[in-house]
């Protein structure tokens, strides 16, 4: 049962899709006060389980720490951190009494599930403008499945975007991402996607290409399809500011970009130097920011993912001019006192909250200043080239994922984890991260595999791409000045091709079980205590998956381990993917496990009763042969 709750005056996100009546007065959860802004508290009992928040750090369950919805451009994932790139204000509490809270709120909000006090669970915002909806239901499962159901069906794919994907900043040239290719068929490692990363443009402008790198961008694209992969190319949020550049110019004609106070257009300073932000919370400007693009589709461009769309300032004249006053008056002062001072203030230049508060959308003629609405932005960014996708081309499939969203955004595209480290606790967050994030409704997801900043081993990307296996979205990528982590680029090549070609084996099990997912409004990642709710132990596992309703998945997620412990709800057949389309089985009985897994294996329980399909893996999705295909199982 789902009950609506209205606070002020919302703005509306359209998070939710489907018509729900308005209640009168107060959740019985909680106590409310919208006098002051907005604020909830509720008592935690001991055992109480929190589940959500989508893109968020830490575990799968939220206790413990305070999280901020904040959509925020920051590449250090520590565990202090409480604001990452998206903002998903679902939670379930699963405890004697299980109910959900969706709030419905665009900007800043905080979560402290039993931060400040252990038993406490308070959630604000500076503002009493929201929906709050609250949901009952038989247990956490059935709360979230009735939650998928109001926001709407989650983006689908096209089939090609289920292989493997190789990415790098630093790409430039043809001939660099023929290397790549070459690199990838060469060894026989299977390849499906060779992303491009903002090298590709001219000068960092949106919708253009390097026309002395890429001379014949149509035939260059052509070519690569001809050998089965597809190019992908990167668009930003902001648009360049230059005479010349059709792009700027139509936009500031027009009016489509975020404005002062004042009335004209606000800068800030991007890769491209100073640009300005399309408005894509204006109907209007979404649809003419979408339409460019056709430009890269009419070259044959089957997919995009889009950055930078927090959106990310490094900094604005405003922000510049405060500080160069500031240093004056340091230069000036005889002791260097505020030498720490300093550094924040330069520091403080990237993604100012001042910043924020310097623009406005208009929306139906009103307008609002960008901090109310923030969150918002890389949703609609994506949804403008969702809905212009159906525009330019209404009978294909797009592959495109963002790196900031809102709930909502999922019925347009998937996302990526943005730039995570080659650390392991971050294959760790990794793994904790996916069923969180399919809570609300973004089911194609993944992360930079092997790691995108800091220099990565070979051990660790290999245990990545192991986990990176089952992952919607199956992308190495790295930053440029970083150790090459392509899998050609590691000895033992061979071990890497067993891999990737394991998750071409498993692609039409996995193809499969997404779509169920996506049609039935489910979940492709599930806690194991989603399907073992009277098991109380399973509760407490965060490091092993559901995946579907056939298998679950448990990674070795630590430098130099042989293997890991494993806890089985049940009777479970143990797979163990190995090279040249090999495997091994065992079964294993309910209880505690210690398995070994080797470097080059992917580890896999089938549940009692269940089987998959595999078939031999291929070059390409589009070579896989389903004739080929046997069952493993029960």
């Amino acid at each position: 049962m789902i009950k609506k709750y209205v606070f002020g005056n919302p703005f509306e996100t359209e998070a939710v899709v489907e018509k729900i009546k308005t209640e009168r007065g107060l959740p019985e959860y909680g106590d409310i006060s919208a006098e002051k802004g907005f604020s909830l508290s509720y008592i935690m009992e001991e055992t109480d389980i929190i589940y959500g928040l989508g893109e968020a750090n830490r575990g799968i369950n939220k206790r413990g720490y305070r999280y901020i919805s904040n959509c925020t451009d920051d590449p250090n994932h520590t565990e202090d951190k409480s604001s990452l790139y998206g903002a998903h204000n679902f939670i379930v509490v699963s405890g004697e009494k299980p109910f959900g809270l969706f709030f419905d709120y665009p900007s800043k909000m905080t979560f402290d599930i039993g931060y400040t006090k252990s038993e406490v669970l308070a959630v604000s915002c500076g503002s009493a403008d929201l929906y709050l909806y609250v949901i009952e239901g038989k247990n956490a499962y059935d709360i979230v499945k009735q939650f998928r159901k109001i926001i709407g069906k989650s983006y689908i794919p096209p089939k090609f975007a289920f292989g493997f994907g190789q990415s790098r900043w630093g790409y430039k040239t043809k001939e660099d991402f023929w290397n790549v290719l070459k690199g990838h068929r060469e060894n026989h490692i299977p390849l499906d996607m060779i992303y491009m990363d903002i090298d590709y443009m001219q000068n960092y402008k949106d919708f253009t290409v390097n026309e002395e790198n890429f001379p014949d961008f149509a035939e260059t694209v052509r070519e690569f399809k001809e050998e089965g992969v597809r190019l992908i190319p990167i668009i930003d949020a902001g648009v360049k500011m230059e005479e010349g550049y059709s792009v700027y110019e139509e936009g500031v004609e027009k009016g489509y970009f975020c404005k002062r106070g004042d009335g004209s257009d606000f800068a800030a300073a991007v890769w491209p130097g100073y640009t300005h932000f399309p408005d894509v919370l204006n109907r209007e400007a979404r649809e003419w920011f979408g339409s460019h693009y056709k430009f890269l589709i009419d070259q044959g461009i089957e997919g995009f993912w889009n950055d930078m769309n927090e959106p990310a300032i490094f900094y604005s004249p405003e922000g510049i001019k405060e500080l160069k006053s500031y240093m004056r008056e340091f230069i000036r002062a005889e002791k260097d006192t505020s030498l720490w001072e300093l550094g924040d203030k330069v520091q403080g230049l990237a993604n100012s909250a001042d910043d924020y508060k310097r623009f406005y959308h208009c929306i139906d003629g009103k307008m609002v200043r960008h901090d109310k609405v923030h969150n918002l932005y890389g949703y609609n960014m994506t949804r403008a080239a969702g809905e212009a996708f159906k525009k330019i081309a209404p009978d294909k499939e797009f592959l495109l994922f963002s790196r900031s969203s809102y709930i909502g955004m999922h019925r347009y595209g998937g996302i990526w984890t943005g730039d995570n480290k080659s650390w392991w606790s971050h294959l760790l967050l990794n793994i904790k991260m996916m069923p969180s994030l399919n809570m609300c409704g973004f089911l194609y997801s993944g992360a930079d595999l092997g790691g995108f900043g800091a220099d990565a081993t070979r051990d660790l990307v290999l245990r990545w791409l192991a986990f990176g296996v089952f992952t919607p979205l199956m992308r190495n990528h790295a930053a440029v000045g970083t150790r090459k982590q392509e899998a050609y680029q590691f000895e033992n090549r061979d071990d890497f091709r067993g891999i990737i070609e394991t998750r071409y084996r498993l692609i039409p099990y996995l193809y499969d079980t997404y779509m169920k997912a996506a049609e039935e409004n489910d979940m492709y990642f599930k806690p194991l205590a989603f399907e073992y709710p009277e098991d109380s132990f399973a509760a407490g596992v965060e490091d092993q998956l559901m995946i579907g309703q056939e298998i679950m998945t448990a990674p070795v997620y630590t430098q130099n381990a042989k293997g890991r412990y494993v806890y089985l709800p049940e009777e479970m057949m143990l797979v163990k993917f190995t090279k040249d389309n090999c495997y091994t089985t065992e079964i294993l009985e309910k209880g505690h496990h210690y398995v070994e897994v080797a470097l080059y294996e992917v580890p896999v329980f089938i549940r009692k009763g269940k089987r998959i399909p595999v078939v031999r893996a291929a070059q390409c999705v589009e070579m896989i042969d389903m004739q080929t295909v046997e069952y493993i199982g029960y």
